[in-house]
């Protein structure tokens, strides 16, 4: 599976958030929390499937999700995620829900031809799942059993965002320069220049 996916092809797609090295944060990411009500990123079928068009070049070949099991998983997710963040225990739903997800669809791995190098991995869907919320399940059970990487899981500082994101680099506060690293350069310049001015 290729992984060429960028802020950038996101943000054109009209997505604020995304390209972060786990899909389950991007899905995760597609529901702003900050906001009352909170906003749906992919609640229009139109823009689910867009979403998924992007991350597909990071996902198993599947069809597109079922809407009600992507927002199951999502709700788990973002509950995970956010409990260990804020030092709390998670629903018990959430973890039996991302278990659920993870185990939908079983994966082999295969090889392919004669040359033992080149091997596939093979998702099992004979009993029903779908391969790209197992995938995603399965990749958000590894980061949270991994305390050496779940140490970078981050909510942007901007209170006013609730996006999460990995911080391979430790001064990473912001879940994205252009947006909300630049709302808080507007900020700061705007406090001094009137601070100083007046």
């Amino acid at each position: 599976m290729s992984i060429s996916l960028t802020l950038d092809d996101v943000q054109r797609a009209g997505f604020p958030m995304g390209a972060e090295p786990l899909v389950a944060l991007d899905l995760a990411d597609t529901l702003m929390t900050v906001t009352t009500p909170t906003t749906d990123l992919i609640a229009d079928p139109a823009r689910a499937e867009v979403w998924w068009d992007l991350q597909a070049v990071r996902l198993p070949r599947s069809p597109t999700p079922d809407a009600g099991a992507t927002r199951q998983l999502r709700a788990a997710l973002r509950d995970l995620f956010d409990a260990h963040l804020e030092g709390r225990a998670p629903e018990r739903t959430s973890i039996d829900d991302l278990n659920a997800f993870a185990a939908s669809v079983p994966t082999s791995p295969r090889l392919l031809g004669q040359d033992p190098s080149r091997r596939e991995t093979r998702w099992h869907t004979e009993h029903g799942g779908n391969p790209a919320l197992a995938a995603i399940a399965s990749a958000a059970i590894d980061l949270l059993g991994d305390e050496s990487r779940l140490v970078e899981l981050r909510r942007c500082a901007n209170e006013d965002c609730s996006m999460l994101f990995l911080a391979s680099n430790r001064r990473r506060v912001w879940c994205t320069a252009n947006i909300c690293g630049n709302r808080a350069r507007v900020a700061r310049h705007y406090e001094r220049t009137h601070r100083d001015g007046s």
